[in-house]
């Protein structure tokens, strides 16, 4: 039984260690955070990447947790309705599509669930900090900042945009970051605007939101986003970070002011550049990349989590076809993957302005077949 480390436990890390699971791998999901990570915006899963989570059979469970939004309305500055369409949302597409929207909590919860029920080895608080002898055939030595190291067959990162493990194992970030111009922050409150299943979206110049409620319309999800560079590493830290957003956002009428409010209080902030990575290769020695660690699109393709879930799946079934050697494995994971992964990032590069043309959605979430 080959044995198998997943640095993060986001939906790359855990779909992937539920799909080895099932095949006969021994797959262990090392995450830093202490726990599962809470907030975050709504994500979409869509065309093929339905097909992975009814593989999966957890299609049913993923459709329970969809989000009911009736339409949006889009708002010029001083928060007067310009458009509104109760046909699709800037956020999830039409909505009588059959892709589905949930919050990125809920669907890592439930494949944290099924994992944990097939005895997935999930280890909270800790990451990966050296990555020894990866081109070793007994096997790559993996050290961490609170376990003893441990021998592992193979090892992947799927622990995002700023990988640990593409660091140690490829080089800096920024040789593979291509910064897209954007900034998103999001957060949750309480939801003091009384909406019911319809979303806003208010922009002006280079700064905007987006507000929608969620969980029975009982909060909210802002997103705030606004152009600049990358941030600097001064600012970074989550108070930083805070008052950055106020500042790029502070000009902006309507219920600025109250919004911002709810920034200060957030107690789930998240803020990062919108960047993509690209690399020549996703795989070194036994190391692999999986997700945004490997081939981010960035949160402006809407694809982010249907790469990471179609990502895993021809992974776990590329290791399988190969018997665990990796190599192969490996080099037929990138094969297949590649050319969705290229229609997708452009989703975002190719349409700066504003969502991409359900033309090229339909096109990019179906461009791969699960089966060879």
């Amino acid at each position: 039984m080959k044995s198998v480390l997943i640095s993060g436990g986001g939906i790359a890390g855990l779909a992937l260690a539920l799909s080895l699971s099932r095949r006969g791998f021994a797959p262990t999901v090392v995450e830093r955070a202490d726990g599962l990570r809470g907030g975050g915006q709504a994500v979409d899963v869509r065309g093929v990447a339905l097909k992975v989570v009814d593989r999966l059979g957890m299609l049913e469970e993923i459709r329970a947790h969809r989000t009911r939004m009736r339409g949006m309305s889009v708002l010029d500055g001083d928060g007067r309705e310009i458009h509104r369409s109760t046909e699709s949302t800037f956020s999830s597409g039409r909505l009588d599509s059959g892709d589905i929207e949930l919050l990125r909590e809920d669907l890592v919860r439930v494949l944290h669930d099924r994992a944990a029920a097939e005895g997935v080895e999930l280890v909270f608080g800790d990451t990966v900090t050296a990555l020894d002898r990866a081109e070793d055939e007994a096997g790559t030595l993996i050290r961490f900042e609170r376990a003893e190291p441990r021998r592992f067959d193979l090892a992947v990162g799927a622990d995002g945009l700023h990988s640990t493990v593409r660091r140690l194992a490829f080089g800096p970030e920024e040789r593979f970051t291509r910064h897209l111009g954007m900034h998103l922050a999001i957060f949750s409150a309480n939801n003091f605007l009384a909406l019911e299943d319809w979303q806003l979206w208010l922009r002006e110049g280079e700064a905007g939101y987006g507000v929608y409620p969620v969980r029975g319309n009982s909060e909210l999800r802002i997103g705030f986003g606004f152009a600049g560079e990358p941030l600097p590493a001064g600012r970074r830290g989550p108070e930083a970070q805070k008052a950055l957003v106020a500042e790029r956002m502070t000009a902006l009428r309507w219920e600025t002011p109250r919004l911002l409010k709810a920034l200060a209080e957030a107690p789930d902030f998240y803020c990062d550049s919108m960047a993509q990575i690209h690399l020549d290769r996703w795989s070194r020695g036994r190391v692999t990349l999986l997700g945004d660690a490997g081939y981010c699109a960035s949160p402006l393709s809407g694809q982010g989590t249907s790469l990471a879930l179609v990502g895993a799946y021809v992974l776990a079934d590329a290791l399988t076809g190969s018997g665990g050697e990796h190599r192969a494995a490996y080099a037929e994971y990138e094969r297949r993957l590649r050319p969705f992964v290229r229609l997708n990032q452009a989703l975002a590069t190719d349409n700066p302005g504003g969502p991409a043309s359900e033309e090229s959605v339909e096109r990019a979430k179906n461009a791969i077949a699960l089966d060879g």
